[in-house]
């Protein structure tokens, strides 16, 4: 049984995760590149877990002995005694690289070394850990307290035990798990980012406009959100690197990104987090951009 887990990034996934993890009785410690960071990712737990006790989703003595259970970390010697180690970082792989390289060097005899990556291909990733047998592609989906899924992806050298292992730890979670081969995108992203490219392309082409679109998908579909709200949401960088991923690994040109989404990453408009993308959430209710 897996009960110390490592999560190598602090950001919005890595702290979801590491919430998700204490919240089911398992000690974690939080990594990021320096202990200020990996204690500021600690401190949004904190003001996440203070809002869910005050709609009276956890009582307070639980919310404190969930965060006791998370020690935020500067560098890799403490990650030697985990169980399972699970890469948080942003989806580049160069990144994501580097950081395998780094954590092998400490990963136990018998721990697993894991990605969060939403779409990069798990077999090339093994490759920079020091035994692929137990490298594994492990997806949370945001915000990972709320949502309901993982995606388990092996890799072709990824040993069935490692498999297991991780299975059944995700399952431990309370999640539903989604077993997808080693194809970009896996099963999700492969069909979710085509979908919001293309909207993306409706709305370059003039085809018709932010909120039709978004209404179009939401009734017409049955989605809670439409397409350019959950790219805003997901973050327009992260869209276009995933969709890359899909157009550079596949070389099909149905992946092609579609212009506007480039032009909007260039401009800095990334969605939620920066305030603006194909809404503008400045003021109290989101507004089209165009």
């Amino acid at each position: 049984m897996m009960r110390n887990i490592a999560i190598i990034g602090a950001g919005q996934m890595g702290t979801g995760i590491a919430q998700t993890v204490a919240a089911h009785g398992m000690k974690v410690m939080l990594s990021d590149i320096d202990l200020a960071t990996a204690k500021a990712g600690k401190a949004r737990i904190d003001k996440a877990l203070v809002k869910l006790a005050g709609r009276g989703k956890i009582e307070a003595d639980e919310a404190e002995a969930l965060l006791a259970r998370i020690t935020p970390v500067a560098d890799y010697e403490p990650l030697a005694s985990a169980d399972l180690i699970i890469e948080a970082a942003t989806e580049k792989e160069a990144i994501k690289n580097a950081i395998f390289e780094s954590a092998g060097k400490v990963l136990g005899p018998t721990a697993i070394l894991a990605s969060n990556t939403s779409s990069i291909p798990i077999t090339r990733m093994a490759n920079h850990s020091p035994d692929p047998e137990r490298f594994i592609g492990l997806h949370f989906f945001n915000p990972v307290p709320v949502m309901g899924l993982i995606e388990v992806i092996p890799g072709l050298a990824t040993a069935q035990v490692t498999t297991d292992r991780v299975t059944t730890f995700a399952e431990g979670l309370g999640k539903q798990v989604v077993t997808s081969q080693d194809e970009p995108g896996f099963v999700v992203n492969r069909i979710l980012l085509p979908m919001i490219n293309e909207a993306v392309f409706v709305l370059g082409q003039s085809t018709a406009g932010i909120e039709d679109i978004d209404k179009g998908c939401r009734l017409g579909l049955n989605h809670p959100m439409g397409p350019l709200q959950l790219a805003d949401f997901v973050g327009l960088d992260t869209c276009l690197d995933i969709i890359n991923v899909l157009y550079q690994t596949t070389k099909d040109t149905k992946y092609r990104p579609a212009p506007l989404l480039v032009k909007y990453v260039e401009a800095g408009w990334l969605g939620r987090k920066t305030g603006r993308g194909f809404y503008d959430y400045s003021g109290e209710a989101p507004v089209p951009t165009r």
